[in-house]
């Protein structure tokens, strides 16, 4: 899902740092490509589907599906969080608290944390879905929070990123950065990994951030903020960040794809693609779904273009996911689209709903996890998986 969806203007004059208010709108609509006919070659069938709330809601949130040994951790926008088995869809607990859920779930061993529209950070037992710690923050919280080390990354919405205390809750660090004045709605999913929290700001930068003590390990610029207008200037990391090997690898909306060393920031490749919704690697295939929904694979390891699929234009896709040897990718519409990962060609279409996804499909195993708008939470297999 787009998260062009509102974008956001902060007013520093009467809330500096916290107060977002609707800019312009979105983009100027344009009409979506027709689907296309083609031979389904690949047998796909839903195993289950359950219902999980009232789903994201319109306010620009970001609840998204999170797996961990064997449940799936599910919020909806107006409070509600479960836990659901993964093999069955059957719901293992369901806690209700009218609160307004925004980022996450995010999970850690026995400790599931998401965060709310006024700041709110709460960790929930996974066992029972008791409360562990609620910490507050300084600002809306739109990503997952992110844990390693005995430490949950929380970022919020005004730029700063907290380390707090897995088993606590308590504060150990805060990093503070600036965010420029007009954003998409959302952030950039935080990247934990071998010690360093990775985060994509909305002017286009990365940081590397030590878990320990929050201190900063490098910053760098993926692509700048130039232009004439604040829309112009838009360079938003896209949603997710990957780490393959060495390398770090990022997206961002002001046409630039980009390859890090994940050591030190040194750039290693980029290529001309605009995509707010971040990347997905398998191996050596990189997925990318740009702003106007083609669909790219690049190889990871130099940016090079393997095929470019066009006939899904404006469809609002997700990121890709890779299933097999298979690419996944929903639209605003609620279809699922299967394709070859060697060639884009297309090899299977199904629908969940009409109201389009919360992010990107998850594959786990040999299943692929969907999250709709509406609170669906659907389970598919393909091929020799079935």
């Amino acid at each position: 899902m787009k998260r062009i969806l509102a974008i956001m203007l902060l007013v520093t004059l009467f809330a500096p740092g916290c107060s977002w208010v609707k800019s312009w709108g979105e983009e100027e609509p344009t009409d979506p490509a027709e689907l296309v006919d083609f031979d389904e070659t690949l047998d796909v069938k839903k195993i289950w589907a359950t219902g999980v709330g009232d789903g994201s809601g319109k306010k620009g949130v970001n609840l998204a599906i999170a797996y961990d040994s064997g449940s799936i951790y599910i919020a909806d926008h107006k409070g509600s969080l479960m836990a659901i088995d993964s093999a069955t869809g059957n719901k293992k607990w369901d806690i209700k608290l009218k609160l307004p859920f925004s980022g996450g779930p995010g999970v850690s061993g026995s400790v599931v944390v998401i965060g709310t529209l006024d700041g709110q950070v709460l960790a929930f037992n996974t066992s029972d879905g008791s409360l562990e710690w609620n910490a507050q923050v300084s600002s809306e919280v739109l990503s997952a929070p992110a844990a390693g080390d005995d430490i949950f990354v929380v970022r919020s919405i005004d730029g700063r990123v907290f380390g707090l205390n897995v088993r606590t809750g308590n504060r150990e660090w805060i990093y503070d950065h600036s965010v420029p004045l007009l954003t998409l709605r959302g952030n950039s999913e935080l990247l934990v990994r071998a010690g360093i929290a990775y985060v994509g700001y909305d002017g286009g930068s990365v940081v590397a951030l030590r878990l320990d003590d929050g201190s900063l390990i490098w910053e760098q610029t993926i692509v700048s903020p130039d232009g004439r207008t604040e829309l112009e200037r838009l360079a938003d990391v896209g949603s997710q960040m990957v780490i393959v090997a060495s390398d770090l690898i990022v997206s961002s909306y002001k046409k630039r794809v980009t390859s890090l060393a994940a050591d030190s920031g040194r750039l290693l490749w980029f290529k001309d693609i605009s995509s707010d919704s971040g990347v997905q690697v398998d191996r050596v295939n990189l997925g990318v779904s740009d702003k106007d929904s083609h669909l790219w694979m690049l190889d990871r390891r130099n940016g090079s273009t393997s095929w470019k699929q066009d006939k899904m234009a404006y469809r609002g896709l997700t990121r890709p996911a890779f299933y097999g040897s298979y690419v996944v990718v929903g639209d605003a519409e609620g279809y699922l689209h299967w394709l070859d990962s060697e060639s884009g060609n297309f090899v299977a279409r199904v629908r969940e709903g009409k109201k389009g996804f919360a992010g990107a499909p998850l594959t786990v195993g040999t299943t692929l996890y969907v999250l709709t708008n509406k609170g669906t939470l659907a389970a598919y297999r393909a091929g020799a998986a079935l």
